[in-house]
């Protein structure tokens, strides 16, 4: 088993999953992502709950979050990780099509780590996803495990 901890990518968007994905695989980077496809999902996996009950107890690198989700959006899975005293450290990166400047503040007064707008351009969206993956997974310094934490 690898040492590198997974990227967790919430997206319902079929299209942005396997850009995400071939983006994050061009980048080199050798991180597992795992992909949930709502909000619920998302919780989850981060509360090993459902089918992942049985996963390893290694936390994502980063959460790459789509603010627009069925079941539970966004604003909520942020809302729900950031008042969690063991996941208020996981850095969360909201990755959306919303330019909305309502979504933008909220984001942050929930503790989003960064709000990055999907480029609609290809090689931007390229670039941005590498930008991403690159600083979160190998360049930033997480902190340490809360003791009792999860």
């Amino acid at each position: 088993m690898s040492d590198l901890k997974p990227i967790l990518l919430v997206e319902d968007n079929p299209k942005d999953i396997e850009l995400t994905l071939a983006a994050l695989e061009r980048c080199g980077l050798a991180n597992d992502v795992v992909v949930a496809r709502d909000g619920a999902e998302a919780l989850d996996y981060l509360h090993r709950r459902g089918r992942f009950a049985s996963r390893n107890t290694v936390d994502p690198a980063v959460v790459l979050l789509d603010l627009k989700l069925p079941k539970v959006d966004g604003l909520q899975v942020l809302e729900a990780l950031k008042g969690s005293p063991q996941m208020r450290a996981l850095p969360v990166v909201m990755l959306t099509s919303s330019r909305e400047e309502c979504d933008l503040v909220r984001s942050y007064q929930l503790g989003v780590n960064a709000f990055v707008v999907k480029p609609v351009d290809f090689q931007e969206f390229f670039a941005a996803i590498r930008d991403l993956g690159m600083f979160w997974a190998v360049l930033n310094e997480p902190p340490p495990r809360i003791p009792g934490g999860p």
